[in-house]
């Protein structure tokens, strides 16, 4: 009698557990998301221009308080991450999953392109790029 409350107690507890990942829905990525990005031409950021290789970080707990959740590095293939260039936070968007990382730029006829969102491969989210 008591093997049997014993198995249907762990099958319970199993069936609880796997139901709480199946149901994670969202929040089921990591919590700091990155990117490394090489821009061969300018893109224009709030009032910084990047050109060449960055480190894209986004980070929910950030996020979630409030603080500037995306941080962008100049980003050197040898030795990694060097200098933070800009720290913003984002304004999520609802969007179609992609395969590879995405980069939103708008074009304003002569002048320098300005990013105005991304988005992380295998990602349900774009990070709008706030304008002042």
């Amino acid at each position: 009698m008591r093997s049997r409350i014993l198995v249907g107690a762990a099958v319970l507890v199993g069936l609880f557990g796997v139901s709480a990942l199946a149901t994670r829905g969202d929040n089921a990525g990591p919590a700091r998301r990155w990117a490394i990005v090489n821009f061969s031409s300018p893109v224009q950021l709030d009032d910084q221009f990047l050109m060449g290789q960055y480190l894209f970080v986004h980070d929910d707990a950030k996020m979630a308080r409030g603080e500037a959740c995306t941080s962008i590095y100049r980003f050197d293939p040898k030795t990694g991450p060097k200098e933070e260039v800009i720290a913003f936070h984002c304004q999520p968007v609802t969007r179609e999953v992609c395969d590879k990382a995405t980069f939103t730029v708008k074009d304003r006829g002569l002048d320098i392109p300005v990013l105005t969102e991304y988005q992380f491969a295998g990602d349900v989210e774009g990070h709008g790029v706030p304008t002042k």
